[in-house]
């Protein structure tokens, strides 16, 4: 069977971003399992989930998923994952990510292996693209030196932070996805006149952003040559 990993964010995940492809996936019959950084159930961004945005409805399946999905619920520690075992890593994103996934150690390590290693493949999603900045290949250069990628372009995040890059929860944003990938060596192109955004490079998938999620988690499943 195939298998995948999820490495989701204690620091507020985007709803849509990781419970799309973790339907999608469980829909076609790949075996998941949820890791964080401490092992702690992941914690959704409130705003992922609100009904003027997304519909009633749409709020209401995410939620209760996200509430009783039991591999959620109950996740393993990301230390004491053993992520080459996995067919597939999968990074949800959220703005959560900058505080905890992509500054977490084994969860470049994880990135690192799925992507250089002979059998496995990676799929970021949005923020979380922003780990490519600072995970280094074996050889000690960057990860995504050289890379095609798509991610969280500037021109959105323009339109949530204020003059002083602070979120509407308060917190200051500490970095920006697309200026810190670039930096490190990423062809960037977010493909901003593209109704959805996914970028295959060898075992490298990344997407956008909410609205990549299910084209994203279908070229995953097409890259792992399971049946959607």
């Amino acid at each position: 069977m195939t298998d995948a990993m999820f490495i989701v964010s204690e620091e507020g995940y985007w709803a849509e971003e990781c419970i799309e492809p973790l339907t999608t996936l469980t829909e076609a019959g790949v075996d998941i399992t949820v890791a964080t950084p401490t092992g702690s159930p992941p914690v959704v961004d409130e705003r992922s989930l609100d009904p003027e945005d997304i519909g009633e409805a749409e709020a209401e399946r995410l939620r209760e998923i996200h509430e009783s999905d039991e591999r959620l619920n109950d996740p393993i520690a990301l230390g004491a994952a053993e992520p080459g075992s996995y067919d597939a890593v999968v990074f949800p994103g959220g703005h959560g990510a900058e505080w905890d996934l992509t500054q977490d150690s084994h969860a470049r390590a994880a990135l690192r292996t799925a992507v250089e290693g002979e059998d496995g493949t990676a799929l970021v999603v949005c923020h979380t693209v922003g780990i490519l900045a600072f995970t280094r290949d074996s050889e000690g250069g960057m990860l995504v030196d050289g890379r095609d990628v798509t991610g969280f372009p500037n021109a959105w995040e323009e339109g949530i932070v204020d003059e002083n890059d602070i979120l509407p929860d308060g917190r200051k944003l500490p970095y920006w996805v697309e200026d810190e990938v670039v930096a490190a060596g990423g062809n960037w192109d977010a493909e901003l006149d593209a109704e959805t955004s996914v970028t295959v490079d060898g075992d490298l998938v990344t997407a956008r952003g909410p609205g990549s999620s299910h084209a994203a988690a279908t070229t995953l499943l097409d890259e792992l040559a399971v049946d959607a």
